[in-house]
């Protein structure tokens, strides 16, 4: 299976720690359950609560426009914390103290970037079409990411 982005999921949000001299945290949803997308190019899709049971989120990175060389957090770093809950897959990083870490900061505090996105692959049969002939398009639900 290939990998999928899929993009303008939930708020992303800035923080201020305040107990930590007023350190800068991004927080937010990377994907939301239960929840219909916009049209995806000839479809829409939902992800199940249960997609991710079993997923190796091990080492997940939190990257600023998917590019492996703008790494603003990292699992297995202990830099980047993730908590499933009912909603979805919610996340917690302290901004690097880099120059790209200080333009999403920035960016994030004018508003400029309010949503992110997220990057995942599918284990095999792990999605399921159907056709909603009311809306006249089809509809993917995504069961169980890798």
């Amino acid at each position: 299976m290939e990998k999928e982005i899929r993009g303008g999921i939930g708020n992303i949000e800035i923080r201020a720690d305040e107990e930590k001299d007023n350190e800068l945290y991004a927080e937010g949803y990377a994907l939301v359950f239960n929840s219909w997308s916009e049209d995806l190019g000839g479809f829409v899709e939902t992800i199940e609560p249960s997609a991710l049971e079993g997923s190796d989120l091990s080492d997940v990175r939190a990257l600023f426009n998917h590019n492996a060389d703008k790494v603003l957090a990292r699992s297995t770093a202990g830099t980047l914390e993730l908590e499933t809950d009912n909603k979805g897959l919610k996340f917690r990083f302290k901004l690097p103290n880099t120059s790209y870490g200080k333009d999403v900061a920035e960016n994030l505090r004018n508003g400029n970037i309010n949503q992110c996105s997220f990057g995942f692959v599918l284990d095999d049969d792990g999605d399921s079409f159907d056709f909603d002939e009311k809306r006249s398009i089809y509809q993917r639900t995504l069961k169980k990411i890798k």
